[in-house]
């Protein structure tokens, strides 16, 4: 008795050295510097890439760091931004309370003390799409599966990642791109540690009347943190008749939050005044406003078997040093980094003894960070009267010790992490 033979065999399987899985920031960008450094590998992402054309202005931005400008110009993203980034030139950081000016025992950074270039450069969230949507197709050595859901099996040997829509991908490392709920992550057993820090994040943008001069602002206030980010002027942005543009990043209670999130934007704007001050003149919401609950989380470890996991699926912190995106950045250059130097040399990309380096290098720096910012949390969202006076005490003596500030500033631009 013979047995019918299908119509059609299934494609065999497309021979990757990296599977990724998720393709936001972190991710796209990790195809693209692996690409861009001829290693083949393939991207996969269960909703489709938004469409190339610029949408309106959605109110988020994202504060890039000179490390990360500079993972983003190797990997062949930076020149395809659609906006002039606008560059952060100078940051003052003071402790304060709504309503009332900022302490005058303040910290000023000067990017120009530090290094030639900026501290960093605010980009908006969709310019940086466009660019790696622009970026993507022109890699010869990778494919984009988008959207497509996809199940992932593990091996001592190689990684499988069977596509829904039949066809399959072969790797020899998968790589957990999917953000904090990662199933790639629960799916090798890596347990997490969280802490919820009862807060909500808003963010968004408002046009202002009077110049940021490229210049940011960072408060701590009694609920939390409140940042004013310089955008480029207004243009693209298209709302308002005032001319200048800033983001902002507010913490704030979750009871706090939802009342401000539900006032309308005249009211808006005078909260946002009443945190700001007065320098830079009338103020205007434009965009949206984004709003997520605050947490930290740290994976017990980065690695399983064939499996690395980098942005959130690895970290979360809070955003008062706004380095989230950025530490995430720093996996991308880990990573790609060890990934492409095995690969030229004929090295296994998947093995234990890479994923062991890759984990040495991020896992600590990235532990640190979450510490930091969670111990900065803690001292300056405290109203306590004496508790006020010695971080204020704190912040001046900074100040006044130039190679103190050189150090966090190098740490904010990224420069530290390189070495």
């Amino acid at each position: 008795m013979s047995i019918p033979l299908p119509d059609t065999l299934p494609p065999p399987p497309e021979d990757v050295a990296v599977a990724i899985i998720g393709a936001g920031p972190v991710g796209a960008t990790l195809a693209a510097a692996l690409a861009a450094r001829g290693v083949p590998c393939a991207v996969v992402d269960a909703a489709p890439l938004p469409p190339m054309a610029m949408a309106g202005f959605d109110g988020r931005a994202y504060a890039i760091a000179l490390a990360s400008k500079r993972l983003l110009e190797a990997a062949g993203v930076w020149d395809r931004l659609p906006a002039t980034p606008c560059p952060i030139e100078g940051i003052k950081v003071a402790d304060g309370r709504v309503g009332e000016a900022p302490s005058p025992l303040d910290l000023d950074f000067e990017a120009a003390e530090v290094a030639e270039d900026p501290f960093g450069w605010m980009v908006e969230a969709r310019a940086l799409r466009v660019a790696l949507n622009a970026r993507l197709p022109h890699l010869p050595n990778l494919s984009v599966y988008a959207p497509m859901t996809a199940r992932v099996e593990r091996g001592p040997d190689a990684v499988t990642v069977h596509l829904a829509d039949g066809r399959d991908i072969r790797a020899r490392l998968v790589v957990g791109a999917e953000g904090r709920n990662s199933p790639l992550r629960q799916a090798a057993g890596i347990g997490v540690a969280r802490h919820d820090y009862g807060q909500i994040g808003l963010v968004g943008a408002f046009a202002h009347e009077n110049p940021h001069h490229n210049r940011a602002l960072e408060l701590f206030l009694p609920a939390g943190p409140f940042a004013q980010l310089p955008l480029s002027d207004l243009g693209s942005f298209g709302t308002s008749a005032l001319p200048h543009a800033s983001a902002f990043v507010w913490t704030e209670r979750r009871p706090v939050a939802q009342r401000m999130l539900a006032l309308p934007d005249a009211d808006f704007a005078r909260e946002l005044r009443r945190r700001i001050g007065d320098h830079l003149g009338a103020i205007e919401p434009i965009g949206r406003r984004w709003h997520y609950p605050l947490s930290a989380m740290h994976a017990t470890r980065y690695v399983a078997e064939r499996l690395a996991l980098v942005g959130d699926a690895a970290h979360g912190m809070h955003p008062i040093a706004g380095q989230g995106l950025n530490i995430g950045f720093r996996d991308v250059t880990a990573l790609s980094e060890l990934v492409a130097e095995a690969y030229a040399a004929g090295q296994d990309v998947g093995s234990p003894a890479l994923l062991a380096r890759y984990q040495a290098r991020r896992r600590p720096d990235a532990l640190m960070m979450i510490g930091a910012t969670h111990v900065l949390e803690k001292l300056f969202g405290n109203d306590f009267g004496p508790v006020r006076l010695a971080r204020r005490l704190g912040i001046a003596a900074v100040n006044r010790l130039p190679p103190l500030k050189r150090a966090f500033a190098r740490q904010a631009m990224g420069l530290r992490a390189l070495g």
